[in-house]
Protein backbone atom coordinates (compact mmCIF):
# COMPACT_ATOMS: atom_id res chain seq x y z
CA UNK A 1 0.00 0.00 0.00
CA UNK A 2 1.34 3.46 -0.91
CA UNK A 3 0.29 7.02 -0.34
CA UNK A 4 1.84 9.14 -3.07
CA UNK A 5 1.27 12.83 -3.37
CA UNK A 6 3.94 13.14 -6.03
CA UNK A 7 3.81 10.83 -8.99
CA UNK A 8 6.71 8.70 -10.12
CA UNK A 9 8.90 10.64 -12.57
CA UNK A 10 7.38 13.98 -11.53
CA UNK A 11 9.71 16.90 -10.80
CA UNK A 12 8.90 18.83 -7.61
CA UNK A 13 10.12 22.28 -6.68
CA UNK A 14 11.32 22.13 -3.08
CA UNK A 15 12.20 25.76 -2.23
CA UNK A 16 9.08 27.74 -1.38
CA UNK A 17 10.51 31.27 -1.42
CA UNK A 18 7.82 33.75 -0.32
CA UNK A 19 5.22 30.95 -0.36
CA UNK A 20 6.87 29.62 2.82
CA UNK A 21 4.57 31.92 4.85
CA UNK A 22 1.42 30.25 3.56
CA UNK A 23 2.75 26.68 3.35
CA UNK A 24 2.57 23.82 5.80
CA UNK A 25 4.64 20.72 6.45
CA UNK A 26 3.51 17.99 4.07
CA UNK A 27 4.32 14.46 3.00
CA UNK A 28 5.54 14.38 -0.58
CA UNK A 29 5.83 10.59 -1.04
CA UNK A 30 5.08 7.65 1.23
CA UNK A 31 5.53 4.05 0.19
CA UNK A 32 6.06 0.88 2.21
CA UNK A 33 9.81 1.53 2.30
CA UNK A 34 10.28 5.31 2.02
CA UNK A 35 8.80 8.55 3.25
CA UNK A 36 9.73 12.04 2.00
CA UNK A 37 8.41 15.02 3.93
CA UNK A 38 8.87 18.73 3.31
CA UNK A 39 9.07 20.39 6.73
CA UNK A 40 8.16 24.08 6.86
CA UNK A 41 9.51 25.68 10.04
CA UNK A 42 9.03 29.37 10.86
CA UNK A 43 11.88 31.03 12.75
CA UNK A 44 11.76 30.06 16.43
CA UNK A 45 9.80 26.83 15.88
CA UNK A 46 11.25 23.94 17.88
CA UNK A 47 10.65 20.23 17.46
CA UNK A 48 11.52 18.56 20.78
CA UNK A 49 13.79 15.55 21.18
CA UNK A 50 12.30 12.47 19.50
CA UNK A 51 13.39 9.52 17.37
CA UNK A 52 12.10 7.58 14.39
CA UNK A 53 12.46 3.86 13.64
CA UNK A 54 14.27 4.24 10.30
CA UNK A 55 17.43 5.91 9.05
CA UNK A 56 16.88 9.51 7.96
CA UNK A 57 18.52 12.28 6.02
CA UNK A 58 17.68 15.92 6.68
CA UNK A 59 18.49 18.35 3.89
CA UNK A 60 18.06 22.07 4.43
CA UNK A 61 16.50 23.47 1.27
CA UNK A 62 16.22 27.06 2.50
CA UNK A 63 16.78 28.93 5.75
CA UNK A 64 18.80 27.74 8.74
CA UNK A 65 18.16 25.37 11.65
CA UNK A 66 20.01 24.04 14.67
CA UNK A 67 19.94 20.25 14.74
CA UNK A 68 20.85 18.43 17.96
CA UNK A 69 21.82 14.75 18.13
CA UNK A 70 24.26 12.72 20.23
CA UNK A 71 25.07 15.75 22.36
CA UNK A 72 26.25 17.71 19.31
CA UNK A 73 24.66 20.81 17.85
CA UNK A 74 24.82 21.31 14.08
CA UNK A 75 24.16 24.57 12.27
CA UNK A 76 22.38 23.35 9.13
CA UNK A 77 21.73 25.85 6.35
CA UNK A 78 20.60 25.68 2.73
CA UNK A 79 22.62 23.08 0.85
CA UNK A 80 23.62 21.08 3.96
CA UNK A 81 22.63 17.47 4.59
CA UNK A 82 22.69 15.41 7.78
CA UNK A 83 22.33 11.63 8.15
CA UNK A 84 21.05 9.90 11.31
CA UNK A 85 20.98 6.21 12.15
CA UNK A 86 17.68 4.55 12.97
CA UNK A 87 16.30 5.37 16.43
CA UNK A 88 18.81 8.15 17.12
CA UNK A 89 17.23 10.86 19.33
CA UNK A 90 17.30 14.36 17.82
CA UNK A 91 15.68 17.79 17.99
CA UNK A 92 15.44 20.76 15.62
CA UNK A 93 15.05 24.51 16.14
CA UNK A 94 14.53 26.92 13.23
CA UNK A 95 16.86 29.91 13.39
CA UNK A 96 15.35 31.39 10.20
CA UNK A 97 12.19 30.56 8.26
CA UNK A 98 13.23 27.18 6.85
CA UNK A 99 12.27 24.34 4.56
CA UNK A 100 13.75 20.89 5.18
CA UNK A 101 13.51 17.75 3.08
CA UNK A 102 13.38 14.77 5.44
CA UNK A 103 13.85 11.34 3.89
CA UNK A 104 13.12 8.35 6.10
CA UNK A 105 13.70 4.70 5.29
CA UNK A 106 10.85 2.75 6.84
CA UNK A 107 11.58 -0.57 8.54
CA UNK A 108 10.23 -3.61 6.75
CA UNK A 109 7.05 -5.01 8.23
CA UNK A 110 7.49 -8.23 6.26
CA UNK A 111 10.01 -10.60 7.93
CA UNK A 112 10.30 -12.54 4.64
CA UNK A 113 11.94 -9.49 3.05
CA UNK A 114 14.82 -9.54 5.52
CA UNK A 115 18.04 -10.91 4.08
CA UNK A 116 19.60 -13.86 5.81
CA UNK A 117 23.20 -12.63 5.76
CA UNK A 118 24.69 -15.98 6.73
CA UNK A 119 22.73 -17.86 4.06
CA UNK A 120 23.54 -15.23 1.42
CA UNK A 121 27.24 -15.28 2.31
CA UNK A 122 27.44 -19.07 2.20
CA UNK A 123 25.76 -19.19 -1.20
CA UNK A 124 28.08 -16.53 -2.61
CA UNK A 125 31.21 -18.04 -1.04
CA UNK A 126 31.24 -21.12 -3.23
CA UNK A 127 31.62 -21.36 -7.00
CA UNK A 128 28.49 -22.48 -8.85
CA UNK A 129 30.11 -25.83 -9.63
CA UNK A 130 31.03 -26.47 -5.99
CA UNK A 131 27.92 -26.41 -3.85
CA UNK A 132 28.29 -25.95 -0.09
CA UNK A 133 28.24 -29.00 2.18
CA UNK A 134 25.25 -28.65 4.49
Amino acid sequence: MSVQLANSNEAIRLPLGNAIYRSMTSTIVKTDALELTRWVLPAGKAIPMHNVPGEITVQCVEGRVTFNARGKSHDIKAGHLLFLSAGEPHSVTAIEDSTLLVTQLLPSTNPCERIDVVQEASEESFPASDSPAY
